[in-house]
């Protein structure tokens, strides 16, 4: 893992480099049997070179302490790119598909039973450009021959606050499932 990050540290493979401050190479267990997957680093991201830290990565903290998961011992966090995008745009088809082997090298070697899926991008880059969040979300998929959960984005949750009902529903049947498949034991105090 430590010579894959010093890869991705180094990568050119698209003009984000030529932008950014930080590459994002992802933060967490990487031994975890969660992997979660975002879209790309936003502006909080890139100037502290960490994921998920602004307002949605404070919401995805608040569902995942709700859900009795830390950073630390349960999870792994990336995205479907490194490099933020200017103004925080979504990343083009030529900026995934550079970053795309990274995140399968990653998914290979943390090697994760459950990966969820952080909204619309994640999904499509992940499953493909046919799958819609709205239809999908809480659904489970099979990719890259593991379970996966796409899920709206908590930057989706902040646009639109009717959306945390359903996201959290869907977060329960992530507990569930964790329990079933990784540690029966598992302690959350709401589910």
């Amino acid at each position: 893992m430590e010579s894959l990050k010093t890869e991705i540290l180094q990568c050119k493979k698209c003009g984000l480099a030529e932008t950014r401050h930080h590459v994002i190479f992802g933060e967490g267990n990487t031994h975890a049997g969660i992997l979660i997957i975002g879209e790309a680093p936003g502006r909080d991201e890139d100037i502290q070179g960490r994921p998920f830290v602004g307002k949605s990565g404070q919401l995805l903290d608040k569902i995942l302490a709700a859900c009795g998961f830390t950073r630390e011992e349960h999870v792994f966090i990336s995205n479907i790119v490194k490099c933020r995008p200017p103004d925080n745009r979504v990343p083009t088809p030529l900026e995934a598909a550079a970053c795309m082997p990274w995140l399968l090298k990653q998914i290979e070697l943390i090697n994760p039973k459950i990966m969820i899926l952080l909204g619309a991008t994640a999904l499509k880059y992940m499953a493909g450009p046919d799958y819609r969040i709205t239809r999908e979300r809480g659904n489970w998929l099979n990719i890259q021959n593991r379970l996966a959960i796409p899920v709206y984005h908590p930057a989706a949750l902040l646009r639109d606050p009717s959306l945390k009902r359903d996201t959290w529903e869907d977060f329960k049947k992530i507990v569930f499932k964790y329990r079933e498949l990784i540690n029966p034991d598992h302690y959350s105090k709401h589910v």
